[in-house]
């Protein structure tokens, strides 16, 4: 089935035909007319249980768990047309307003007597339940994981990282979420970052891509640059820029590596013409890499490509969005750069053993003050309210900062320009003709980072790199506390909180059973990062893994998973921190 771009619910239209006209979606408000739907669940504290569901939902769900919802629409829906109803529509799912789309209704009518049949038809009195057993958790979860060792060199690790543990689970089909992972070769230090996208997967995919090796040549030394320059000016073999650490489910895009390829040739170029014989600065060197590449994300779309395929491919980067969360580390010095509203979190074990969080990001979002007074201050003082509009940018998207994105950048002129030039795809996007609300003074988007360094101690034991699906279900300590124990083996127990609940004798003695469980199945996961998705999808309200809430949310079809939670993308980067000591003791 379809799916909205902008990484909300949605689901079969026959379903959704009542839906209310707009959701609290984080991203962008963009409705897709009668496939939108209007529940706004964006939290693992939403128990799966009718009573916290709207009212299209207490209906339905009963039906998923009792495995008759394909027998109920197999029976009660049919259509003529197939291909303009239960299929996606001819044009891209990323409406800006809500329009009931009414010609798709009447392609798809009920049954003669569908309401006597759907009532008459008998139920088990005991609902029948069906779970995934652990070997299909198991395979769900580990699908997507990643981990790297950093080698040692005659027995000694002279690196301040020891490895890091990656994974995703979708809710987006396909995901939106990427990661990326790299040694710099012609410099010391690992790259390690995450990137949410939105409307769609092509801006996060093209930055995962990218935005190394801009950071990368940001990083080189003069020479290096026309070492570089003349390998290319002379037909050599060029030197290794990165060594990628990649699952093999994160690709590239083959299609597009020459025009990447002279793009950031001409950065280097730049870099070369403009050298000051000064020593890079990690922080500047980073926010340059950020804003070029968005720069040349917009630049390519503006120009085009003779090739049809290509020429649409630039186009759906530059028009779909992507937040970015990246991490460079060399030695003791630890930078990380965000643009959105992905996080960097910190594992600091205490001298008693204890975990605290250290964050390292902030959120470029409404409930961010600050970042809501300097979009005001950039803009004219006739448009403070409208600028942040029900905790919008301009009332429709919700990071402030972000890679892509142009209808939020460039001038209305340049965009109709564009999408009038552009391919008959684009031309029929109703979401690129339209203009925002309120759009006088752009760019209102830029994807500058932010940057924050941290000098590394022995006490740091770990950085998590996530994007907002972890975030949202999970508190920053109890990601840390999780990881820290699960990396050391060492759990701290602390009395049971119950939260309010009223619990029996019996459901204490459970709850104490479960514990003795989770402690002896902890080391079921060989990725940290694996083992923090378990939590964050399967813990219930006593903050126990609960098997029962994991299999339901894990079996959950495509068109409803959205509704309970989003994308999900960890990084779990471990310090050595023997080397960590080393670096201060050689320092004093």
């Amino acid at each position: 089935m379809g799916r909205c771009c902008c990484r909300c619910c949605c689901c079969p239209c026959w379903v959704w035909m009542l839906s209310a006209p707009c959701c609290d979606d984080r991203r962008m408000c963009v409705c897709p007319g009668s496939r939108r739907i209007g529940i706004p669940v964006r939290s693992s504290s939403l128990p799966l249980y009718s009573d916290a569901m709207s009212a299209p939902t207490q209906l339905l769900f009963p039906l998923i768990r009792n495995c008759e919802l394909s027998r109920i629409c197999g029976t009660a829906c049919y259509c003529h047309h197939s291909h303009l109803c239960c299929s996606p529509p001819p044009f891209p799912l990323s409406r800006l307003r809500y329009t009931p789309q009414k010609a798709f209704s009447t392609f798809c009518r009920p049954k003669d007597h569908f309401w006597q049949y759907t009532h008459t038809r008998r139920y088990a009195t005991t609902p029948q339940r069906f779970y995934l057993t652990p070997p299909q958790v198991n395979s769900i979860l580990k699908a997507n994981e990643y981990s790297f060792k950093v080698p040692e060199f005659d027995g000694k690790n002279v690196s301040s990282v020891l490895g890091f543990d990656s994974n995703q689970l979708p809710a987006n089909a396909p995901i939106e979420d990427r990661r990326s992972a790299a040694t710099c070769l012609q410099t010391r230090g690992m790259l390690l970052g995450v990137f949410d996208g939105h409307a769609g997967c092509a801006c996060s995919q093209a930055v995962s891509e990218r935005l190394f090796y801009y950071i990368a040549v940001s990083l080189l030394p003069h020479e290096t640059l026309l070492e570089i320059e003349n390998a290319v000016e002379s037909g050599r073999a060029l030197l290794p820029i990165l060594q990628w650490h990649k699952h093999p489910n994160d690709y590239f895009s083959r299609e597009a590596s020459k025009l990447y390829f002279n793009s950031l040739r001409t950065y280097w170029q730049e870099l070369i013409d403009l050298n000051t014989g000064e020593t890079t600065d990690v922080k500047e060197a980073l926010i340059n890499a950020f804003k070029r590449l968005d720069n040349d994300i917009s630049l390519e779309a503006q120009v085009g490509d003779p090739n049809s395929f290509l020429n649409y491919l630039v186009l759906r980067v530059a028009f779909s969005g992507a937040t970015a969360c990246v991490a460079h580390v060399d030695g003791v010095d630890l930078h990380v750069a965000n643009t959105g509203d992905s996080r960097a979190m910190l594992g600091v074990q205490e001298e008693d053993g204890s975990w605290s969080a250290v964050t390292l990001s902030n959120d470029h979002n409404a409930q961010n003050e600050s970042e809501v007074e300097r979009l005001k201050l950039e803009h004219p003082k006739a448009e403070a309210k409208s600028v942040v509009k029900q905790d919008r940018l301009l009332g429709l998207l919700m990071p402030f900062r972000a890679f892509g994105d142009v209808k939020f950048k460039w001038s209305i002129e340049l965009q109709k320009r564009v999408i009038e030039s552009g391919p008959d795809q684009l031309n029929d996007n109703e979401y690129t003709k339209f203009i925002p609300p309120n759009y006088y003074t752009p760019p209102y988007l830029t994807a500058e980072p932010e940057v924050i360094y941290h000098r590394l101690r022995p006490q740091d034991k770990f950085l998590v790199l996530a994007t907002d699906g972890l975030w949202e279900t999970m508190h920053r300590q109890d990601v840390v506390k999780i990881v820290g124990e699960y990396l050391t083996g060492v759990h701290q127990q602390s009395p049971i909180s119950v939260g309010g609940y009223k619990v029996t004798l019996g459901q204490m003695h459970g709850l104490l059973a479960e514990r003795r469980a989770k402690i002896s199945s902890a080391f079921e996961d060989q990725n940290a990062a694996t083992h923090l998705i378990r939590h964050a999808v399967g813990n219930n309200e006593f903050g126990a893994v609960d098997h029962e809430r994991l299999s339901k949310m894990l079996s959950l079809p495509e068109e409803l998973a959205r509704m309970y939670r989003d994308d999900i993308t960890i990084i779990v980067v471990q310090f050595n921190s023997h080397v960590v000591g080393a670096y201060q003791n050689q320092e004093q």
